[in-house]
């Protein structure tokens, strides 16, 4: 027996606490059914600094967690994911880690063989697939064809050792293959850097097997925040705000010269996507069922982020070779 089951908790922790694992932290401490014993950072300082708002453990090495939690979140760097969630899942715990799940496929793959090998549980927070909008439009879908998707955000010194398509787009491309639910059959996308050395800014054209069409735009440079899905099905137009976590349904009443619309506020759960999420996970850990987004959903939407990646830079090759030809034509 479990210590979970004796005491009717689940013994959570949180790897990382940057701002990410911070919140991760703070919704454990309001979740009924979790108990937060501790959080780990490497920086010690900042690790008590957590431990001390939360009212928690600071760990002093990820080996203290070896029997003392079922499960923990993973809020550390990318570059880290993969060996701190493989890490982990051997020494018998759970695992969420943040989105994107690895640095790369390979590393991805691991995860999933590490779960796989030490029967443990992974899941993926892309946190959007619990935002209030989305989960009000999921029963309404009817073979949706054409998106327009924005996120857009202004400049912070937070993630920047990634590219905006696995920072921010990458929430985007989740949703759309978790409401698509068909392979992606082409990806055109551009990109360019504008403050970092990574792509700040990026635009791709997805078109999916079934024939949808989905164009995504994603910045991280932009003069406002904007978190906007706008999708269009036989006589509907949906609109869904991350943001406001609300969902538009415009249906046509009428066709014809002098059409009629009906709209419709759709129901959403009033929930914080992060709670959402966090009491998905603990629940998947308490009945021993697959997670919500596990590490196979991960794992698709990060192949799919690299394939925006790499049309970006087969086009930003191309651009490079046109100016570079039309530099030689002007010096002639």
């Amino acid at each position: 027996m479990t210590a979970a089951t004796q005491t009717g908790k689940i013994r959570v922790a949180v790897v990382g606490t940057g701002e990410f694992g911070r919140n991760h932290a703070r919704v454990y401490r309001e979740i009924h059914d979790a108990e937060l014993v501790g959080v780990f950072d490497k920086n010690a300082d900042r690790a008590q600094a957590a431990a001390t708002e939360f009212r928690t453990h600071a760990f002093t090495s990820l080996d203290e967690l070896r029997g003392r939690a079922d499960a923990v979140s993973v809020a550390v760097p990318t570059a880290e994911h993969a060996a701190i969630g493989c890490r982990l899942m051997a020494m018998g715990l759970d695992v969420l880690v943040e989105k994107p799940m690895a640095k790369s496929l390979a590393e991805a793959d691991a995860l999933l063989d590490a779960a796989k090998q030490h029967q443990r549980l992974l899941q993926v927070g892309h946190v959007e697939r619990f935002n209030p909008a989305v989960l009000a439009v999921e029963p309404i879908l009817n073979d949706p064809l054409f998106f327009e998707v924005h996120r857009l955000g202004v400049f912070t010194p937070r993630s920047l050792d990634v590219d905006v398509i696995f920072d921010l787009m990458i929430h985007d491309l989740d949703i759309l293959l978790a409401l698509v639910k068909q392979p992606v059959t082409e990806v055109k996308a551009v990109g360019i850097p504008v403050l970092t050395d990574k792509v700040d800014i990026a635009h791709a054209r997805l078109e999916f097997a079934g024939g949808a069409v989905a164009n995504v735009t994603a910045s991280r440079v932009s003069t406002e925040r904007v978190r906007k899905v706008r999708f269009f099905q036989q006589h509907e137009y949906i609109s869904l705000d991350y943001a406001r976590r609300d969902a538009l349904r415009v249906a046509v009443k009428k066709a014809g010269p002098q059409p009629e619309f009906a709209f419709e506020k759709l129901t959403a759960p009033t929930v914080e996507p992060l709670r959402a999420e966090l009491e998905s996970f603990t629940q998947a850990v308490r009945t021993r069922t697959e997670p919500r987004v596990n590490g196979l959903a991960g794992l698709a939407a990060l192949e799919l982020a690299a394939r925006v990646m790499a049309s970006i830079q087969e086009h930003g090759e191309r651009v490079q070779l046109v100016a570079f030809a039309a530099a030689q034509k002007t010096e002639k």
